[in-house]
């Protein structure tokens, strides 16, 4: 309730004028059966048409203003409910942005988007159906028994004590219900998992003919969600039937005492019709409220779970104010490495150790080695996709833990080792890193990534359409366009992570001969699993098992790194059987 509450604060003027409607539309709902039974006692006992046409016109204010509360009530409602919902959604988002990597896993992918939109749904449906269908229950309620007691307060002790059961049951019914609601939202935690890994993953599972496994999987997440569905519903079913039990229980009691006090002349024909009214109201807003409130349990696990996303510290944070450092000046120096370590909170040894070297303007550096060398490593402490376990890595002299993420990410640019476009054009794309790019500095960039000649090709040319990840582009045309988009920037420091991989060897030489113009103003670091892409770099570092087994040209490498050579020659021995 509590994150309920704070995102009505902002609402409360809205939030106030739909509980006054609402309330009115009960209470006059109430009115109704009240001036009904009036007129019809008044017909049966022969009064002028004078007084029944006034108490019909009654009956006409009250029902249009009822009605009249009802409909702005509901618009008011769906209005603050639509609004909420917006606010959440976009706390959530901003909060996922500044979730680290080990964040992200930690909560999962597919958990942040169910949380995002299914369950932010369903507190907006709960929010929604509980100030139409619960908040007006107590005012009903209390209504219902004044006027009821007004006209017979033996009628009256008979609907408080139906009330009281059905309340009663209802809380007993809730209390079992709420693990089944808990359960059902882990569950279509894993049906998302299970369905995002089978649609992204198509192309793996029919490779390997694994449809049927994947099917019985999927078969499996949907009967457990359905078996708890059905368990949950179950407790519908009962209170439905028992509230039923007792509308029809209460109704016969009112014609059963109905008769004798007629007679005696202590009730009139009108207020059997009155108080059969009160009570089937009554009796249906409880039903409805307890249908509402069999929701809650799984609105609440919902709120928990949006909770745990806003109140989750992010693993990497911008420093304090007062701790804060910005980037002043340009050192050839641009990046350096300091006996840096890293090890992940889960694991029990470092992925890098005691790293130490510099990238300097005008220079390229290369990391090399086998694969989980630790490589990829590198560029997320760079990058403060974590931060480094031991040691410090400096930027322009300046430890990076000193700077905010958005500074520290404006001086570089990254092109990642799986190429991601997002859908729209190619224009948009390449203007990612520079929004404000004409189309010549982005068509010099393509020159330069050598995606110029396809991109003309194409009839839109950089209008292109892009599908969502670049599905419409094979996998060489898209690194080349992320590599473009990284070039639109001009930043101080390129860092490609094994971004050359999907090219040939004649576009990878190209690309790099045009890329050392480029960049003569800026350090550029290359991840690189292949010794033809950074053989002619200024400076290669070595991993091996995360740690530095080299540093040096490839000349000096091939004299004094047995790691490097055996990487040299096992390359050269598959070109050449190849």
């Amino acid at each position: 309730m509590k994150l309920v509450l704070q995102f009505l604060k902002p609402h409360w003027k809205l939030c106030a004028a739909t509980v006054i409607l609402l309330i009115a539309d009960v209470t006059g709902a109430l009115f109704v059966p009240t001036l009904a039974a009036e007129m019809l006692n008044l017909g049966t006992s022969k009064a002028s048409f004078d007084a029944l046409m006034h108490t019909g016109i009654q009956m006409a204010l009250v029902s249009l203003g009822a009605g009249a509360c009802g409909i702005l009530g509901g618009y008011a409602c769906a209005a603050l409910s639509a609004r909420i919902g917006k606010d959440m959604r976009v706390a959530v988002y901003r909060k996922s942005l500044k979730l680290s990597v080990h964040d992200f896993r930690h909560f999962g992918t597919a958990s942040i988007t169910t949380r995002t939109v299914s369950d932010i749904t369903t507190i907006q449906f709960a929010m929604s159906t509980f100030m139409q269908l619960v908040l007006p229950v107590p005012v009903i309620f209390v209504v219902a028994l004044v006027l009821a007691f007004r006209l017979d307060i033996t009628m009256g002790w008979i609907l408080t004590a139906v009330l009281v059961a059905v309340l009663i049951i209802a809380l007993f019914i809730i209390r079992s219900a709420a693990p089944l609601f808990r359960r059902l939202q882990k569950l279509l935690d894993r049906m998302s998992t299970v369905l995002l890994e089978n649609l992204t993953g198509v192309r793996v599972v029919r490779a390997f003919n694994n449809e049927k496994r994947e099917e019985k999987r999927m078969d499996d997440a949907f009967e457990k969600y359905a078996e708890t569905s059905i368990k949950a519903n179950r407790r519908f079913s009962i209170l439905d039937g028992l509230s039923f039990f007792f509308i029809n229980l209460f109704i016969i009691l009112v014609y059963w005492l109905s008769g004798g006090r007629i007679s005696s002349g202590n009730f009139q024909i009108g207020d059997i019709t009155a108080v059969i009214e009160y009570a089937i109201l009554v009796l249906f807003f409880m039903m409805m409220a307890q249908m509402v409130i069999l929701t809650m349990p799984r609105a609440l696990e919902c709120c928990s779970r949006i909770r745990e996303v806003l109140e989750h510290a992010p693993e990497i944070k911008d420093p304090e104010k007062e701790t804060r450092e910005t980037l002043n000046m340009k050192n050839d120096e641009v990046l350096t490495f300091e006996d840096v370590s890293f090890r992940f909170a889960d694991a029990e040894e470092n992925t890098l150790s005691h790293l130490d070297f510099t990238c300097r303007r005008g220079e390229t550096t290369a990391v090399i080695g086998g694969t989980g060398s630790g490589k990829s490593t590198i560029a997320s402490l760079i990058l403060r996709f974590h931060d480094a376990t031991w040691g410090t890595v400096r930027l322009n002299g300046t430890d990076v833990r000193r700077l905010t993420q958005k500074e520290l990410r404006d001086h570089m640019a990254y092109v990642q080792q799986k190429a991601w476009l997002f859908s729209g054009t190619i224009g948009d794309n390449l203007r990612y890193s520079k929004a404000d790019a004409t189309e010549e500095e982005l068509m010099h960039a393509a020159d330069v990534a050598q995606a110029g000649d396809f991109i003309r090709s194409l009839p839109k040319g950089l209008d292109s359409f892009v599908a969502q990840g670049g599905t419409n582009f094979s996998g060489g045309q898209k690194q080349r366009l992320s590599i473009a988009r990284a070039l639109v920037k001009k930043p101080e420091l390129y860092i490609f992570d094994d971004s050359f991989s999907a090219l040939d060897f004649k576009t990878d030489a190209a690309l790099r001969k045009a890329l050392a113009k480029e960049t003569k103003n800026a350090a550029v670091l290359i991840i690189a699993q292949r010794v033809s892409t950074i053989r002619h770099a200024d400076q290669i570092i070595v991993l091996h098992e995360g740690r530095m087994a080299g540093k040096g040209t490839h000349d000096r490498l091939m004299e004094t790194c047995s790691v490097y050579r055996e990487i040299y020659e096992s390359q050269t021995k598959e070109v050449q059987e190849g």
